[in-house]
């Protein structure tokens, strides 16, 4: 048996080939038509789920699917919309205000830069990094729950936060595999590795690369 535990890049790359063989395919979770609805599925994602994200946006998206028409409907009237989300004053006051900003100062479009990403009302690092890899198909490797939760399991990285946890992967896999690794993990945390089912003693990668741990991963 391949002694897994001295190695963190033998366990990435045996990490990367059962994600691969288990998740060929990764569909965006956040049903999207463009960058800017994806940039508000993701922004209303944040303490939510994906599923209840899913079936707000459509009604959402039927009144304002673009910045220019977001901009014209009152935020009481997007608030009421998300509602079922969650934080939906901050989240609907930071959708009308973001749009305004890519109105005048992008020219409507959604920008493909961390930095601009950033600038724009409850878009942090995680969120602009999600736009970037899946609008914009360019490298990055957003930290969600999963992700740091998993990375702590599998010892990819001492967990203290989850910006050191990105540059821990980061170092780890190869830059090409970031955009479809992050969603393959949280894939796998959701049907394998859950918080509750799993805690580093009991889903197949789990016990392959540590058949004699006893006890479950306390979080960082």
């Amino acid at each position: 048996m391949i002694n897994y535990t001295t190695s963190k890049k033998r366990r990435a790359e045996y990490i990367l080939h059962e994600l691969e063989r288990l998740y060929p395919e990764t569909p965006c979770p956040l049903d999207n038509t463009s960058p800017y609805t994806l940039l508000i599925a993701v922004l209303l994602s944040a303490q939510c789920t994906d599923e209840r994200v899913n079936k707000v946006t459509p009604a959402l998206f039927e009144l304002a699917s673009n910045p220019f028409d977001m901009v014209k409907v009152k935020v009481e009237q997007i608030k009421a919309i998300i509602r079922p989300c969650g934080l939906s004053p901050k989240k609907s006051q930071a959708i009308w205000d973001l749009s305004h900003i890519l109105i005048n100062k992008h020219g409507g479009l959604v920008p493909d830069n961390f930095e601009d990403l950033e600038e724009l009302p409850g878009v942090g690092h995680k969120t602009a990094g999600v736009v970037l890899a899946q609008a914009f198909d360019m490298p990055a490797f957003p930290i969600d729950t999963h992700i740091h939760r998993l990375a702590q399991n599998w010892k990819l990285t001492d967990g203290k936060n989850v910006e050191q946890t990105e540059k821990d992967l980061k170092k780890l896999f190869p830059i090409e595999s970031w955009n479809k690794l992050h969603l393959q993990i949280i894939f796998y945390g959701r049907e394998y590795c859950t918080a509750r089912g799993c805690r580093g003693i009991v889903c197949p990668i789990c016990t392959t690369l540590y058949p004699n741990r006893k006890r479950p991963i306390i979080k960082k």
